[in-house]
C-alpha cells in the first residue's frame, strides 16, 4: 500500500511542470513514463492520470509538425523544431507503441493480445493480382473466395473449384457461414468458437482506449491538412500521393493493430464509432488555433465535394456550431427543384449568398427522384465516417482500404461500416466520375462493396434502415443523367426521348461498373429483391433508368459514300445494356420462379408497358418505322418479354391478362422485327458503307454472351405478337419489312422499288429463314431448362468439335450467377456426356498440338441435329456451312445418304397452350399465296431464287402439315367449294385443304416489256397475286372504299386509322380478293416503265407443283409414284426413317406423304395428278433476253464451282507436297543429297538449284551449296551419367547442382590440364563444344550460291518480314520454307573417284602409317582465290559467329591459332555426337537412318579440313608420332623443367585425336588411311581403358592381376590378351606414385566390384564403345557405307568388324574378346611403357590429379529435361511466391528454366544486365541461345532461340485435355507426358525453328 501511495505522490508532484516541458525533454525514458501512466490509470480514480496522458498525447501527436514539410512555407517556419517530418513521425509512433504496451515490450504486448483472439473468421484481405480460390460446391454467395492457405487446409476433393487471380482484391470468407457452407471451412476456422477464449483482462487494453482516439484524430488532421482542392481541370494527384506516402507508417501501424485479433479490433471499433469522442476532438472549438484551422479545411473539403460540374455554384451551411458537424447541400441538379436540398431556413441566414445556379449544357430531365438529399447531404458523426470520407477523397488509397477491410471480422464494426458506406454512396459516385484513375478506383470500390453486400443478412438490414435500394437507384440515375443526348430515332426533330451517349467516357470506360455490380449483388438476395419488386416508386424510377438505354447507339444506313469515321462505340452500348439492364433483370427474374410471386411480375409488366407507351409517345411513333435506321438496344422490350416468359413458364399466369391491346402489340412488334430485317440486310452487304462495325454489331447481337439477353427475348416477343395478332397482317408485315413484296409475283419480271436486284435473293432467304425460326423455335414456348441446354449444346457441337471450356463459354447461361445453370453443374456434365464423345488429344510428331475435344455422337446427328438452332446461334455464316458439311460427312460415312443432303426437318417440342395462336401463321391465306407463288417461280426458273428458298418453302409447308388444325372432314369441304369462292385464291385458311386447290388464272402487273403481255385474256375467273398480297400488305396505300374488308377500330379513331386493315375473319367478303380496280391505282413511286396488267394461265395447285418439282429435281419424267399404292402400311405407320435424311426429292416425298395422310381428298388428288403423267411444263414464257441472263447466271455459277474445285485440288496437292517435304521419316531416296550411293558411271555429283531450277555439278567458279541452319547448342553438355532425370525443385530443400553434367566434367578436365601442361598441347588433348557447340543441319535442298545472294537481296527489300532477320543472314528455304541461316558449299568431287579410293589395298600397316605421316606433314597450300574458297571462308566465319566468344576461346593466350584449331575439330565432334544422340545413343538400328538423308557432315568436313590444313602442326608435336614410334631419348623430356610439359598421350581424348588426324589429311581421304588411323587410335584407347581399370580396382586385385598376367606374357598372342596387357600396365605404373597415397577415402569412392574376367571384359568394351560408334558414323558419312543393324549386346563386335579392326577370318563361336581387335603398329610392351613413363613422371609431383585425369567417364546417358511433378499446383504454389534472388521481391512474371531449374524473372527490370533481361541472358548462358522456360503464372512454355522467341504451348492439361493459358479458368492441371516428350524431342533434335511457326523478335526484353 505504502508503495502505491508513494507512486501517487510522485504522480501528483511533478505533474504541472511535466505538462509544460519543452519538446526536447521528450527524450526521457518512454517505457518508464508509459509504465507510470498505466499504473496511474489503473486506479479507481484515474482522472489525474487521464489528464496527464491527454497532455502528453497532445504534445506527442500534434499534427502541426510532421506534415509541415509537405505544407506551405510559412507553416513550415511556424512549426519549427522536431527535425524532418520523418523523424517526428517516427518519434510519435514510438511513443504510441510504448504507451499501448504500458511500459512492457511492444512485441510481448502484441503476443498477449493475440492470445485473446476469438475470431472464427479468417478475413485475410488481399489486393489485386493475389491468387485465391473459389469453390462453387461450398459457396452460398457467388462471390465467395478463400485464401490459398484456408483452401488447402479444407477438404474440397471432388468439388467444383478453381483458382483465380483477383482483379480488384478481396477477402477470405473462411469461417463465415453467411457466405459459404461450414463443411468447406478449413481446419483453423472450424473449431474456434468463442466459448473457449478467456475474457480479456481489463488492464491489457486500457491504454489503447485512451491513446487510439488521439492517434486516429491525428491521422485525420494529417489528411485534412494534406488535401488541397485540386484545380478545376486536373486533380493534383502528385500532392495526394505525397501525403499518402508520408502517412504510410501511421496507416500501417493501424493495419498491424487490426491483425492482433478480435480483442484489439473491438477496441478499435469502439474508438471509430464513438460519437462523443469524435465530437469532443474535432469540433474545432477550443483555444487551439491549429485545431480550428484543421476544422476549416475539413469544411472547405466538404463544400467542394458536392460539386458535380465546375460551373455549379456552391451552397453550404454550417449548423449550430455547438453540434460540430457541418451539413452540406449542393444543388447538384440544376432546374430540378426550386428549393435547396434539405436546408432549413435557419441555415439560409448563414449563407454567403452564392446561390446563382449555373445551368447545365446537356439534356435535362424533370427530376422525379424522391429525395434530393440522397445526393447532397453528408453529416459525419464519428471517426469512421470521416475516415471513409477522406478515403474517398483521396481516391481509395490501397492501405486505407486494407485497414478498413481488415476490421470487418468485427460484427459491430461491419454493420457500422456498411451503413457509413451507404451514406457516402452518392459521394463515391461523384468522385468516381471525376477520377482520372477510374479503373483503379473502381477495383478498390468493388473490393470493399463486395465484402459488404454479399452478405444477405447485412444487405437486408441496410436496405431496411438506410434505404439502400433508393440510394442505389437514385445514384445510378444521376450518374447516367450526366451523359444524355437527344434520341434521333424515328422523328429526329420532335423526339422528346433522351438516351445515353455511348461515346462518353462514362460508358466507354465502363465507369458505371462498380455501382451496377453492387446493385446486381444486392438484387441476388431474395429479401432485398422482394422489397424492390414490391416498391412501385422504385420500379418506376428503374424503368426510367432502363429507358435511357432504349434506342441508344442508333445506326443510320449510309447510302452514298463510305462513312469517314467508323465509331467503335457499339461495344460500349452492348456492354452497357448487358451490365446495366440485362443483369439486374436476370437477378430479378431469379426471384420470380413460383406461383406466389405473380404479383411482382404484374408490377414489372405494368410499369414496363407504361414506360414503353411513354417511349412510343416520346419518339412520335405511329405505325411505320423510319427507313434505314436500326438500333439493337431495346431493353424495355426485353424486360417485358422476359417477364412474360417467366410468368407463363413458372408462375402459371394467364398470358392474356398481362398482354396489352392489339394496337400496342402492333407497335411492340415493329422494332424487334426491324432488327431481324436489318440483320438480313447487313448479311446481304446492304450496310457495307457503314464499315465493319455494323457487322460487329450484328455478330455481337447473336453472340453467346449476349444472345439470351438480346435476340432470344426479341424473337420471343415477336412470337407472342404473332400468336395474338391477325396472321395475314403479321405475314404481310414481315415481307414488307424485308422489302421483298415486289418479288412475290407470278410474273417473270418485276420491279422492286425498295431493293436492288442483287440483294433480292438474300433478303428473300432472310425473310423465309426468319419465319422458319419464328415458327420452329421453342426456347421460351415450352422447352424445359434441360431441353434448352441440350439443344444449345447440340447446336454448338454440330458447328465444330469443341473443347470443354469453349462449350462452357458458348452455351448462353443467364448472366446472373444465381440463376439455374451454373457452368460446370451436374446438368451440364450429364447433358454433355449424353450428346458428345470425348476425343483425347492426339500428337502428330511435328504437327500442331491438339486439345481434348468433344464431338457429337452419331445418334445426335441422326435425330437431334437442328439447322434452325444452328442458324440462330451462328456468329459467322461459315459456321452454318461447317455444320452442314459435317452432317453430310456423317451421312456419307454411315451410309445413310450418299448425295448432298438438305437440312433435316426436326420434330419440335409441343407448344405451350398459351402460344397456340402462333400456328395460325401457317394457316393464313397470305402465307399460302406466298408459298404457291414461290413454288411456281422456282418451277418456272425465275431469276433470284435459290435452293435455299425452296428448302425454306418446303420447311414451312411441312411445319403447316405437322401443325394443322383438327382434321377437316373432306366431304363438307368439297361441297359447294368452287361456287362459294369463285374469285379468290384459296377457299379457306387450312393448309391441308388449300394444298389441293387449283388456281387457274392469275392477273399480274408486269412491265410492258414482259413476255406475258402479248397473250390475250381468257375467261373472267382470275385473281391477282400482287393485288391480293397488297390488299393485306399495303393497307394504307389502297383506297379506303373497301371498308367492308377492314374493321376500323372505333377507339381513338384518328390515331388508329393507319393500321387500317386487320382482316375480320367472320366477314364472308374477307375471302374475296380486292377488286382489280383498286390494285390498278397502286403504282410504284418512281417506277420507270409503265406497268400493265396481264393474265397468266396457271392451272396448278400446291400439290401439283410439288409433284412437278419432284420431276424437276430428279431430272426424270414421272419420277414420283405414290408409295402407298405399293405398300398400304405406309399410311398406318408413317414415321419412316428413310425419309428423315435426304435432299429436296426426299423432302417433297415426305411432304406429299404427310399431305396424303392428313386427308383422303389429298391422297386421291395426288394419285390423279400422277395418273395424268404430266409432261414437265415447257418454260414457254422465257424470252431470249431472259434466257441470256439465266445462262449468264448459270455460267457464272459453273465457273465458280470450277474455281472452287481447282482451288481444293491445288490445296490438297500442296498439302501432300508439304507432307513429303517435311516428313522426317519418309523413305524417299531421290533427294540429290545422297551423292555417294549413285551409280559408278555417273562422273560427278549433280545438284538441283531450288531457286533457278537448273541441275548441274558444283564447280569452283559457280559453287552449289546446301541450305543449312547453324545453331549453337548446349544439349550435349546436359548429358549426365545417371539414368534418372533430375526433378524440378518444388521445395526450398531441393536444389539442382550442375556438377555431374557432361559440360561441367569436361570443363573441369580442361582447366586441370591447363594448370599443369603446356597450353597448346592441352588444346589438342580435348574437345570443346559441349556447351555452345555449333550444330549444322540441313533440309537437304541445294541452291547456287549466287542465286542465294540475289534471293537474300529480294528478301531484304521486302518490307513484310515474317519473324526472321534478313540482316543476320536468316531466310527460309525457297522450296520447303524451313528456317535457315547459311549456305554450306558442296565440294566439287566425283563419285567414281570416291569409289576408287574405297578399294582396299594390301599395303601393310607400317607403310600406311608412314603415308599418313607424310600426308599430314605436307602443308595445305591455301587454295587459289576461287568463288568456292571465298564461300568456304565465309561459311567458316558464319560457323564461328554462331556461338559466343566464351564458347570458342579456351586458350590462355587469346587469339592463338590453337584456339581456332580446337574449335574447328570440335564442330565436327559436336555434330557427330549429336547425331549419335538423335539415333538414341547407339547404332543398333543401323541403316542410312533418318539423319543420314538430311546430313551435311560430308560437306562440313570438307570445309573444316580445308581450314585445318592451314595450320600445320609441327611434326615434333604431332601426337601421331607418339602413337606410332618409339622415342629413344625418354629422359631428355624431363630435362627442361622450367617449361610446362606436354600432355601425356594417355590423357588425350581419343575421339579428338581421331578428328585431328583425319582433318589434317588432304581430302578426299582414302579408305585404307582411315582404317589405319582408327587401328592405331584403338590401341591407345584400349590402353587407356586398362589404365583406368587398374586405378579403379584395389591393391589386392592389382597384385592378383599382375601375377596372372605375368604368367601368360610369353604366349604367342600376348599382345592381344587383356590379362597380359593389364598386368604389364600395372607393373609399369607401379614404378611411379600413382597407386601410392591410397588412403582409406579412395576405397570409398570406387564401388567394390568383384572383378571377374567377364566384368573386366564388359568394362573394357563399354570404355571403347563410344569411340567405335562415333568412328562408324564418321566412316558412314565420309565413305557412304551403310551402318549394319544389330542387337545391343553384339554392337561392339559388329562395329569393330565394320571398321576393319577385326580380322575378317575371325570366328564368332567362342565369347568375343575386345582385345582381339588390337593391331599394334609397334611392339605393345615398348610403346605402353613409353606412355606409362609420361604418367609416372607427372604423378611424381601430382599423384591426386594424375589419377583423376585417368578416370574418364565415357558413358554419358541421353540428355533429358527436368522431370516435372504430376500436378501443376505443386509448381505454382512454390514458385509464384518465390522471391527473386537479385532484388528479393516476388517477380511479376516468374519463370523457371526446364533444362537446369534456374528461377528467373521474365521481363524483370530488376535483373537486367547491360540491356539484357534475365530470361534472354539465361538462355545464352544455359543453352547458348536456346532457352526453354515454364512461365509460372501462365502454365505456358516459352522458347527463346537466339534473338527470337515463341510461345510453345503448355505441357499441363486439365481433366478435359485442354491447356489453361494464363490460368484463366484455374482448374487443376496435370502433366501431359506425351506433350513433354514432344518438347524434349524438339529440344534434343534442335527442331524448334522448323516445327513452331509463330516466332517474333524479343529485343532482349524477356
Amino acid at each position: 500500500m505504502a508503495a502505491a501511495a508513494a507512486a501517487a505522490a510522485a504522480v501528483g508532484g511533478p505533474q504541472p511542470p511535466q505538462a509544460e516541458m519543452p519538446a526536447p525533454g521528450l527524450a526521457l525514458d518512454k517505457a518508464a513514463t508509459a509504465a507510470h501512466l498505466k499504473a496511474a490509470l489503473s486506479r479507481p480514480d484515474n482522472r489525474a492520470g487521464a489528464e496527464e496522458l491527454q497532455a502528453l498525447l497532445e504534445r506527442v501527436l500534434s499534427a502541426e509538425r510532421p506534415l509541415a514539410a509537405a505544407a506551405d512555407g510559412e507553416e513550415a517556419a511556424a512549426a519549427g523544431g522536431g527535425g524532418g517530418p520523418g523523424a517526428a513521425e517516427e518519434e510519435a509512433l514510438e511513443w504510441c507503441k510504448c504507451l499501448l504496451a504500458g511500459g512492457g515490450g511492444y512485441d510481448e504486448f502484441c503476443a498477449a493480445v493475440r492470445a485473446y483472439d476469438p475470431a472464427a473468421l479468417c478475413g485475410l484481405v488481399w489486393t489485386a493480382n493475389f491468387v485465391a480460390y473459389r469453390c462453387r460446391t461450398c459457396g452460398i454467395s457467388p462471390c465467395m473466395s478463400l485464401c490459398a492457405e484456408c483452401f488447402h487446409q479444407g477438404d474440397h476433393t471432388g468439388h467444383d473449384f478453381n483458382m483465380f487471380r483477383s482483379q480488384a482484391g478481396g477477402a477470405c470468407d473462411c469461417g463465415d457461414s453467411n457466405v459459404m457452407r461450414e463443411s468447406g471451412f478449413c481446419k483453423r476456422h472450424q473449431i474456434k468458437s468463442s466459448s473457449n477464449i478467456p475474457c480479456v483482462p481489463k488492464d491489457l487494453l486500457m491504454m489503447s482506449e485512451f491513446v487510439l482516439p488521439r492517434f486516429i484524430f491525428c491521422l485525420i488532421q494529417y489528411l485534412r491538412e494534406g488535401y488541397n482542392e485540386p484545380a478545376a481541370d486536373v486533380p493534383s494527384e502528385k500532392d495526394l500521393n505525397k501525403v499518402l506516402q508520408l502517412l504510410e507508417p501511421q496507416i500501417s501501424f493501424l493495419e498491424d493493430l487490426t491483425k492482433m485479433g478480435g480483442a484489439m479490433r473491438s477496441v478499435l471499433t469502439q474508438v471509430l464509432t464513438n460519437q462523443q469522442s469524435y465530437k469532443d476532438l474535432t469540433s474545432g472549438l477550443g483555444e487551439n488555433a491549429y485545431a480550428r484551422k484543421s476544422h476549416e479545411k475539413y469544411l472547405i473539403a466538404l463544400k467542394s465535394s458536392g460539386l458535380t460540374y465546375p460551373e455549379d455554384k456552391l451552397v453550404y451551411g454550417i449548423q449550430e456550431p455547438s453540434a460540430g458537424t457541418s451539413t452540406l447541400a449542393v444543388q447538384g441538379f440544376a432546374g430540378a427543384t426550386g428549393t435547396l436540398g434539405q436546408l432549413d431556413s435557419s441555415d439560409e441566414e448563414d449563407q454567403d449568398g452564392s446561390q446563382g445556379l449555373g445551368k447545365r449544357k446537356r439534356v435535362k430531365l424533370s427530376s422525379n427522384t424522391k429525395d434530393q438529399s440522397i445526393m447532397d447531404v453528408l453529416k459525419h458523426k464519428s471517426f469512421l465516417e470521416e475516415l471513409l470520407f477522406w478515403t474517398i477523397k483521396y481516391e481509395f488509397p490501397q492501405k486505407m482500404v486494407t485497414f478498413l477491410l481488415n476490421m470487418l471480422p468485427d460484427q459491430e464494426y461491419k454493420v457500422a461500416f456498411t451503413k457509413t458506406f451507404v451514406q457516402h454512396y452518392a459521394f463515391i459516385m461523384k468522385t468516381l466520375k471525376k477520377s482520372h484513375e477510374s479503373d483503379t478506383m473502381s477495383n478498390r470500390i468493388v473490393h470493399i462493396s463486395v465484402q459488404l453486400f454479399s452478405n444477405e443478412e447485412l444487405a437486408r438490414q441496410v436496405t431496411e434502415e438506410c434505404q439502400l435500394l433508393d440510394i442505389m437507384v437514385t445514384v445510378l440515375l444521376y450518374m447516367m443523367e450526366s451523359c444524355l443526348i437527344k434520341s434521333e430515332l424515328q422523328d429526329e426533330e420532335n423526339s422528346l426521348h433522351v438516351v445515353v451517349n455511348c461515346g462518353e467516357a462514362l460508358l466507354k470506360n465502363n465507369t458505371y461498373w462498380p455501382l451496377v455490380s453492387d446493385f446486381i449483388n444486392i438484387l441476388s438476395h431474395q429479401s432485398v429483391a422482394k422489397r424492390f419488386l414490391e416498391d412501385h416508386g422504385l420500379l418506376v424510377t428503374w424503368m426510367n433508368f432502363v429507358s435511357f438505354f432504349q434506342g441508344m447507339n442508333l445506326n443510320k444506313r449510309e447510302l452514298n459514300e463510305h462513312v469517314e469515321f467508323e465509331s467503335q462505340t457499339y461495344y460500349a452500348a452492348f456492354a452497357a445494356e448487358l451490365e446495366a439492364c440485362a443483369q439486374p433483370m436476370w437477378g430479378l427474374l431469379s426471384h420470380c420462379k413460383v406461383r406466389e410471386t405473380q404479383e411482382y411480375t404484374r408490377n414489372v409488366v405494368r410499369y414496363c408497358l407504361e414506360a414503353l407507351q411513354d417511349w412510343f409517345d416520346a419518339i412520335n411513333f405511329v405505325d411505320e418505322p423510319a427507313p434505314n435506321q436500326v438500333t439493337f438496344h431495346l431493353p424495355l422490350h426485353r424486360y417485358y418479354a422476359m417477364f412474360l416468359s417467366k410468368a407463363v413458364k413458372c408462375q402459371e399466369l394467364d398470358l392474356d391478362s398481362v398482354l396489352p391491346d392489339q394496337e400496342m402489340l402492333m407497335k411492340l412488334m415493329i422494332h424487334p422485327l426491324q432488327i431481324q430485317a436489318s440483320l438480313a440486310e447487313i448479311h446481304s452487304n446492304m450496310w457495307v458503307r457503314n464499315g465493319l462495325q455494323i457487322k460487329g454489331q450484328a455478330m455481337t447481337y447473336v453472340q453467346s454472351h449476349f444472345c439470351n439477353s438480346m435476340i432470344d427475348p426479341d424473337i420471343y416477343l415477336l412470337q407472342v405478337c404473332a400468336s395474338r395478332l391477325d396472321p395475314d397482317y403479321f405475314i404481310s408485315s414481315v415481307f414488307e419489312r424485308f422489302k421483298v413484296v415486289d418479288l412475290l409475283t407470278m410474273a417473270s419480271q418485276h420491279q422492286n422499288t425498295v431493293l436492288d436486284a442483287e440483294h433480292e435473293r438474300s433478303m428473300l432467304e432472310g425473310a423465309l429463314t426468319f419465319l422458319v425460326i419464328l415458327l420452329s423455335l421453342r426456347l421460351h414456348l415450352g422447352m424445359s431448362d434441360d431441353e434448352i441446354l441440350r439443344a444449345e449444346m447440340v447446336a454448338q457441337l454440330c458447328m465444330n468439335d469443341r473443347t470443354h471450356s469453349s462449350l462452357l463459354d458458348l452455351i448462353p447461361e443467364n448472366p446472373n450467377p444465381k440463376s439455374g445453370i451454373i457452368p460446370g453443374s451436374y446438368s451440364f456434365e450429364s447433358v454433355l456426356s449424353a450428346v458428345a464423345d470425348f476425343k483425347a488429344p492426339v500428337f502428330e510428331p511435328g504437327g500442331s498440338m491438339q486439345q481434348g475435344m468433344y464431338t457429337p455422337k452419331a445418334e445426335v446427328w441422326d435425330h437431334e441435329f437442328d439447322p434452325v438452332m444452328v442458324i440462330l446461334r451462328t456468329v459467322y455464316r461459315r459456321d452454318v456451312q461447317s455444320a452442314m458439311d459435317r452432317y453430310t460427312a456423317f451421312l456419307k460415312q454411315s451410309g445413310k445418304f450418299p448425295g448432298n443432303p438438305w437440312p433435316p426437318y426436326k420434330k419440335r417440342t409441343p407448344l405451350h397452350p398459351s402460344y397456340k395462336g402462333l400456328m395460325r401463321l401457317l394457316h393464313c391465306k397470305t402465307l399460302h399465296i406466298v408459298l404457291f407463288t414461290l413454288l411456281y417461280k422456282i418451277l418456272m426458273d425465275h431469276q433470284n431464287l435459290s435452293e435455299h428458298v425452296l428448302c425454306m418453302v418446303l420447311y414451312l409447308i411441312e411445319l403447316g402439315l405437322e401443325n394443322s388444325a383438327e382434321e377437316e372432314s373432306d366431304e363438307e369441304a368439297s361441297v359447294g367449294g368452287p361456287e362459294r369462292c369463285h374469285d379468290s385464291w384459296f377457299p379457306g385458311s387450312n393448309l391441308v385443304s388449300n394444298m389441293r386447290h387449283f388456281i387457274n388464272y392469275v392477273r399480274v402487273r408486269v412491265p410492258e416489256t414482259a413476255p406475258e403481255v402479248k397473250r390475250d385474256s381468257p375467261a373472267s375467273t382470275s385473281s391477282d397475286s400482287l393485288g391480293s398480297l397488297q390488299s393485306s400488305r399495303r393497307p394504307k396505300v389502297l383506297q379506303r372504299e373497301n371498308s367492308g374488308t377492314a374493321q376500323v377500330f372505333s377507339l381513338v379513331a384518328e390515331r388508329r386509322k393507319k393500321f387500317q386493315e386487320i382482316i375480320n375473319r367472320n366477314s364472308s367478303e374477307a375471302n374475296q380478293v380486292v377488286r382489280p380496280k383498286t390494285s390498278n391505282k397502286w403504282s410504284a413511286p418512281g417506277s420507270a416503265p409503265q406497268l400493265t396488267t396481264a393474265i397468266l394461265e396457271i392451272k396448278e395447285s400446291i400439290l401439283s407443283l410439288l409433284i412437278k418439282l419432284h420431276h424437276k429435281l430428279s431430272g426424270k419424267q414421272n419420277s414420283y409414284y405414290p408409295p402407298w399404292l405399293d405398300d398400304i402400311e405406309i399410311l398406318i405407320q408413317p414415321d419412316i426413317p428413310k425419309y428423315s435424311h435426304g435432299d429436296g426429292i426426299t423432302a417433297v416425298e415426305r411432304i406429299l406423304l404427310k399431305a396424303a395422310l392428313q386427308s383422303r381428298m389429298n391422297k386421291r388428288i395426288i394419285e390423279e395428278i400422277c395418273r395424268k403423267v404430266t409432261p414437265p411444263v415447257p418454260p414457254k414464257k422465257i424470252t431470249a433476253a431472259e434466257k441470256k441472263t439465266l445462262d449468264k447466271e448459270e455460267r457464272r455459277q459453273k465457273a465458280r464451282e470450277r474455281q472452287q474445285k481447282l482451288l481444293a485440288e491445288f490445296a490438297s496437292r500442296q498439302k501432300s507436297f508439304m507432307e513429303t517435304a517435311m516428313d522426317v521419316d519418309s523413305p524417299e531416296s531421290d533427294i540429290p543429297m545422297e551423292i555417294t550411293t549413285a551409280e559408278p558411271q555417273v562422273s560427278e555429283a549433280v545438284y538441283d538449284c531450288v531457286i533457278c531450277g537448273q541441275s548441274g555439278p558444283s564447280s569452283e567458279d559457280r559453287p552449289t551449296g546446301l541450305v543449312v541452319l547453324l545453331q549453337a547448342s548446349s544439349v550435349l553438355g546436359q548429358c549426365r551419367d545417371n539414368i534418372e532425370p533430375k526433378k524440378l525443385p518444388i521445395t526450398e530443400e531441393e536444389q539442382i547442382y550442375p556438377w555431374d553434367t557432361c559440360a561441367a566434367v569436361h570443363d573441369v578436365r580442361l582447366s586441370l590440364l591447363q594448370r599443369y601442361f603446356k597450353d597448346s598441347s592441352c588444346l589438342l588433348a580435348v574437345s570443346i563444344g559441349w556447351e555452345g557447340g555449333v550444330y549444322v543441319q540441313t533440309c537437304g535442298h541445294t541452291l547456287h550460291i549466287d542465286c542465294h545472294k540475289s534471293y537474300m537481296e529480294s528478301l531484304r527489300n521486302d518490307q513484310v518480314l515474317q519473324g526472321f532477320s534478313v540482316d543476320k543472314g536468316e531466310f527460309t528455304c525457297p522450296l520447303c520454307r524451313q528456317f535457315a541461316n547459311s549456305v554450306l558449299p558442296c565440294y566439287p568431287g566425283s563419285n567414281v573417284e570416291n569409289n576408287l579410293w574405297q578399294r582396299p589395298s594390301n599395303k601393310s600397316i607400317q607403310d600406311l602409317i608412314k603415308e599418313v605421316e607424310e600426308l599430314q606433314g605436307r602443308p595445305g597450300a591455301f587454295p587459289s582465290e576461287t568463288n568456292l574458297s571465298k564461300e568456304m571462308e565465309s561459311v567458316m566465319k558464319d560457323i564461328k559467329n554462331t556461338t559466343q566468344k566464351k564458347y570458342r576461346d579456351y586458350s590462355k593466350t587469346p587469339g592463338s591459332p590453337d584456339n581456332d584449331f580446337l574449335f574447328m575439330y570440335s564442330v565436327a565432334r559436336t555434330n557427330l555426337e549429336l547425331e549419335l544422340i538423335h539415333r538414341g545413343g547407339n547404332l543398333c538400328s543401323g541403316g542410312a537412318s533418318t539423319a543420314g538423308k538430311r546430313s551435311c557432315l560430308n560437306q562440313l568436313f570438307h570445309v573444316l579440313a580445308l581450314h585445318m590444313r592451314l595450320y600445320s602442326i609441327d611434326s615434333e608435336y604431332n601426337p601421331w608420332r607418339k602413337l606410332t614410334q618409339l622415342l629413344e631419348e625418354m629422359n631428355s623430356q624431363l630435362g627442361n623443367e622450367e617449361q610446362q610439359p606436354e600432355v601425356p598421350i594417355l590423357y588425350h581424348d581419343v575421339t579428338s585425336l581421331l578428328l585431328i588426324q583425319i582433318l589434317m589429311m588432304p581430302q578426299p581421304l582414302r579408305k585404307d588411311h582411315f582404317t589405319c588411323i582408327v587401328k592405331v587410335l584403338f590401341t591407345l584407347l584400349y590402353t587407356q581403358g586398362l589404365v583406368a581399370l587398374s586405378v579403379k580396382c584395389n591393391e589386392d586385385d592389382r597384385s592378383a592381376w599382375k601375377h596372372t598376367g605375368a604368367l601368360k606374357k610369353n604366349t604367342c598372342d600376348a599382345e592381344k590378351s587383356y590379362e597380359v596387357l593389364l598386368s604389364f600396365v600395372i607393373r609399369e605404373l607401379s614404378k611411379g606414385k600413382l597407386y601410392h597415397e591410397e588412403g582409406t577415402q579412395e576405397c570409398a569412392t570406387i564401388s567394390p566390384i568383384a572383378w571377374s574376367p567377364e566384368s573386366t571384359e564388359k568394362y573394357l568394351q563399354d570404355f571403347c564403345l563410344h569411340f567405335l560408334r562415333i568412328t562408324s558414323l564418321l566412316q558412314h558419312h565420309l565413305f557412304g557405307e551403310d551402318l549394319p543393324s544389330c542387337q545391343e549386346e553384339e554392337e561392339f563386335s559388329v562395329l569393330s568388324s565394320c571398321l576393319g579392326l577385326l580380322p575378317t577370318f575371325y570366328q564368332t563361336e567362342h565369347p568375343f574378346i575386345s582385345a582381339s581387335c588390337l593391331d599394334w603398329p609397334v611392339p605393345a610392351f615398348d610403346i605402353i611403357s613409353q606412355w606409362c613413363f609420361e604418367i609416372n613422371s607427372f604423378t611424381e609431383r601430382h599423384a591426386e590429379q594424375g589419377k583423376a585425369l585417368l578416370i574418364q567417364e565415357s558413358r554419358w546417358k541421353l540428355p533429358h529435361l527436368l522431370q516435372l511433378p504430376e500436378n501443376y499446383n505443386t509448381i505454382f504454389q512454390y514458385y509464384h511466391r518465390k522471391t527473386c534472388s537479385v532484388c528479393t521481391k516476388v517477380p511479376k512474371d516468374p519463370a523457371v528454366c526446364l533444362v537446369c531449374g534456374t528461377f528467373v524473372c521474365l521481363k524483370g527490370l530488376c535483373c537486367k544486365q547491360q540491356s539484357y533481361c534475365e530470361c534472354v541472358l539465361h538462355s545464352q548462358n544455359c543453352g547458348a541461345g536456346t532457352g526453354i522456360f515454364l512461365l509460372i503464372n501462365a502454365s505456358v512454355i516459352i522458347i527463346i532461340r537466339g534473338h527470337r522467341f515463341c510461345l510453345w504451348g503448355s505441357v499441363y492439361l486439365d481433366a478435359h485435355g485442354e491447356e489453361d493459358r494464363d490460368l484463366r479458368r484455374g482448374k487443376p492441371l496435370y502433366i501431359c507426358k506425351e506433350r513433354y516428350k514432344v518438347l524434349e524431342q524438339q529440344w534434343i533434335s534442335h527442331t524448334f525453328d522448323h516445327i513452331n511457326k509463330r516466332w517474333g523478335p524479343h529485343y532482349n526484353g524477356l
